[in-house]
């Protein structure tokens, strides 16, 4: 697994990573998200002992990504597609990072066709498209079948078959018992594929819970109700001193209150329903109703 403990780095002063803690587990994949300048990559990077925190530490199978023996074969990372040598090979490249990890040469075969690029394995990455950069990074995320994966925004540039096909390997790794760590900012894709979310704002830890978990408690739940008199419902509606909002279409929006209670108003009072529905903020709802405060950068528009 991956232990964050106290985590915190600072650059010029300015604090990036707050004393985050939280941990990856076997079998799970966890979520990383936060808005823009949050801390996620610095905090990956951290993980990777590409920079030294100012305080706490990060423990990959309890030990710091230094001290690893063939780190390939314990952690397998893709944290920015553009860094390859464009004169290289797809293959040379996975053949030199398999080297020097001691790691089988047939393994270099196995990853390519694994993320589907057997057939442009002997053609320089300058020629590469963003798509195939991020297969190539995550041949070589895999190329030690290790129990750990990390990944930042895996799906950039990815076409619709490749983001499920992202989806469906990252499931398929937690199903193996491996511990799995994705950041991406595509919140449809994260309620798709991530079991537990660890949210960060501002270098600081906003929520550390399983998906459903998170989504209950920071989305809205209200209820979408129709009538076959509309003048009918207003009048009922306002009347029982429910929190109701019209709609645009006629329907109303009613928060505070089950569709049961709702229905049974209706039905009392001889308001015949034609639509009543439950509806749930998305991942996305919640997480811009929870990390609003905790923007950095916001754009208005004209």
């Amino acid at each position: 697994m991956i232990k964050v403990e106290g985590l915190s780095k600072e650059y010029g002063g300015v604090r990036v990573v707050d004393g985050l803690d939280f941990e990856v587990r076997p079998g799970v994949v966890t979520g990383f998200l936060g808005p823009n300048g949050a801390g996620k990559s610095t905090t990956m990077r951290l993980i990777l002992d590409l920079d030294r925190p100012t305080a706490g530490r990060a423990l990959v199978n309890g030990r710091r990504y230094a001290e690893l023996d063939s780190p390939l074969r314990q952690v397998g990372a893709l944290l920015d597609a553009h860094a390859l040598h464009g004169g290289r090979t797809a293959r040379g490249h996975l053949r030199w990072l398999a080297a020097s990890n001691g790691l089988p040469e047939r393994r270099v075969d196995e990853v390519l066709g694994q993320v589907g690029l057997a057939d442009a394995a002997g053609r320089r990455i300058r020629g590469y498209s963003l798509g195939m950069r991020q297969r190539l990074g995550v041949a070589a995320a895999l190329l030690g079948d290790p129990p750990v994966l990390m990944l930042d925004e895996p799906v950039n540039g990815l076409d619709p078959e490749g983001i499920r096909w992202i989806r469906t390997l990252l499931r398929e790794l937690a199903t193996q018992g491996r511990a799995v760590l994705v950041s991406s900012h595509l919140m449809t894709e994260m309620a798709l594929t991530a079991d537990h979310l660890v949210v960060i704002g501002r270098g600081r830890l906003l929520a550390d819970s399983a998906t459903r978990e998170f989504i209950d408690r920071h989305g809205r739940t209200r209820v979408r109700v129709r009538a076959v008199d509309p003048a009918r419902l207003d009048a009922l509606l306002r009347g029982s001193g429910l929190a109701a909002e019209p709609l645009p279409d006629g329907a109303w929006e009613v928060s505070g209150a089950e569709p049961e209670r709702i229905a049974a108003l209706a039905a009392a009072n001889g308001v015949v329903l034609y639509e009543i529905a439950v509806q749930q903020d998305s991942l996305e709802e919640a997480f811009m109703r929870m990390t609003t405060d905790s923007v950095e950068y916001r754009a208005v528009a004209a």
